[in-house]
């Protein structure tokens, strides 16, 4: 996908990128669940407060991928979009493999291919994606990962939308963000979870 693709509403981006392959470090990747997060309307998003240093990838181009981390525990990745000064993001929740399935299984032992990237912290350890990839652009040949747009586009009947997962206060609100979108069926899709409301720390 070109920076034109991404360069778009996040709502608009996330249902097109349902189907899309993310290819790197030897993983093909086919995404099947991600989240819309759109900055400074947006209460579920790190930016609805304004840039910061965490957050200032965010509000840059389109194309290159935001990475934080999530409770201090895992990696989560997001795919940055809409247009320069704009705070929007995708985060890539879940997708299946489907190439480099051995080094996925040295990455993640133990686990089966259902869960070899069955949400955000399972994927970014099956991409191998930590800190070091925060800002990493998605075009050019430097690039370490690329994103391929689906042959075809999913029919809407195979697309379902609700709640954020683990978003809490009204941005986890399902009826004014339904924001999440996930494949009907897909089994490497995870399990929604409500937010739960936590202390704050300054980014």
């Amino acid at each position: 996908m070109n920076v034109g693709d991404l360069a778009r509403d996040p709502l608009e981006v996330a249902r097109s990128l349902l189907g899309a392959h993310l290819v790197g470090r030897g993983v093909t990747l086919r995404l099947t669940e991600v989240e819309a997060y759109h900055g400074e309307v947006d209460p579920g998003s790190h930016g609805y407060r304004g840039m910061t240093p965490r957050t200032r990838v965010m509000f840059g181009p389109a194309a290159h991928l935001y990475v934080y981390r999530s409770y201090g525990i895992h990696w989560c990745c997001n795919i940055v979009c809409g247009t320069k000064g704009e705070c929007a993001a995708v985060l890539v929740r879940a997708g299946e493999v489907v190439a480099g399935e051995d080094l996925v299984a040295e990455r993640r032992p133990g686990f089966g291919r259902r869960e070899f990237a069955r949400g955000p912290g399972r994927l970014t350890r099956a991409m191998a994606i930590d800190g070091e990839d925060d800002g990493a652009p998605l075009t050019g040949r430097d690039a370490p990962f690329a994103l391929y747009a689906p042959r075809e586009a999913l029919p809407d009947a195979s697309v379902r939308t609700g709640p954020r997962v683990g978003v809490s206060g009204p941005g986890g609100d399902g009826a004014l963000y339904p924001w999440r979108y996930w494949i009907d069926g897909e089994p490497t899709v995870s399990v929604y979870r409500p937010g739960r409301a936590r202390r704050v720390r300054p980014d």
